[in-house]
């Protein structure tokens, strides 16, 4: 009888112990963080970052090997919250998400000029936005006025340079039926090829044409305020680890909520629309 009473009572404490844990666990104000991808992360020591540098101002990697821009700031963010270093690993374009699918992963998520899509969403995770998107163009300075529509760019004698394997690439190749369609292997140099004459439009996106229009007085961004599209831009990472996603939309959460992200935008010349 005494044994029973001593298995009863065991048996007694033991639930106990799990409620009282799955209390506390329900209790904790950052659950996420204690879920196995991030744990690894923790145990790794760094946060690993896939991007494509070649992405001003949001993702940009310079000669020296260092990156920069409105998406690095953000994965040092999400670094910080996890408490570890980061280590950025390159990506393209065109290799994009069979790098975030890649077994073993080679990186943890993917930042910097990524728009969220149904598509996306239907292998992959992506997190909340943090910077509004939409498809516009760059061309010359002097051929502003030449460029007022879509259909003004859809012409024979335009010549429309696109980096591969990307949405710019996809919208020009649905939207302009009758332009040349000029596939340029750096995303970076298209601006320059405009400017100097060897492509009359590029497709960019509302995030990446003011950089360029400040910096080269060559350049003009006639449509900026009248996109062709609307996005966001967001973070992308392989499914199965709802945790770390979680733990990106509380940083991205917690950026609007106490006035970051629109300092971030400020910093960058970026529209902030949230």
């Amino acid at each position: 009888m005494r044994q029973t009473k001593l298995w009863v009572i065991t048996a007694i404490l033991t639930i106990c112990g799990m409620m009282a844990f799955a209390s506390c666990t329900a209790n904790d104000p950052n659950p996420s963080e204690q879920q196995p991808t991030i744990q690894r992360i923790v145990e790794r020591g760094k946060l690993m970052v896939g991007t494509t540098g070649d992405y001003r101002p949001l993702s940009y990697r310079e000669a020296d090997g260092n990156y920069w821009g409105f998406g690095i700031e953000m994965a040092e963010k999400m670094a910080e919250r996890i408490g570890v270093g980061i280590e950025y690993v390159q990506t393209s374009w065109p290799t994009l998400t069979a790098d975030v699918l890649a077994e073993p992963q080679t990186f943890d998520f993917a930042i910097g000029g990524i728009t969220i899509t149904d598509a996306r969403k239907e292998t992959m995770l992506m997190s909340d936005g943090y910077l509004c998107n939409g498809k516009t163009i760059l061309c010359r300075a002097d051929e502003a006025d030449r460029y007022q529509s879509l259909a003004d760019i859809d012409q024979p004698e335009v010549r429309v340079m696109v980096n591969p394997g990307g949405l710019n690439e996809k919208f020009a190749n649905e939207n302009l039926t009758h332009a040349q369609i000029i596939v340029h292997q750096k995303n970076e140099e298209i601006p320059s090829q405009v400017a100097e004459g060897n492509a009359d439009v590029m497709i960019t996106e509302i995030t990446e044409a003011p950089w360029y229009v400040q910096n080269d007085a060559r350049l003009a961004a006639p449509l900026l305020n009248a996109p062709f599209t609307y996005g966001e831009i967001g973070v992308l990472m392989c499914k199965g680890q709802d945790d770390l996603l979680a733990l990106v939309n509380s940083v991205i959460a917690q950026m609007k909520a106490d006035g970051s992200l629109r300092q971030l935008h400020e910093k960058y010349g970026l529209v902030y629309g949230y």
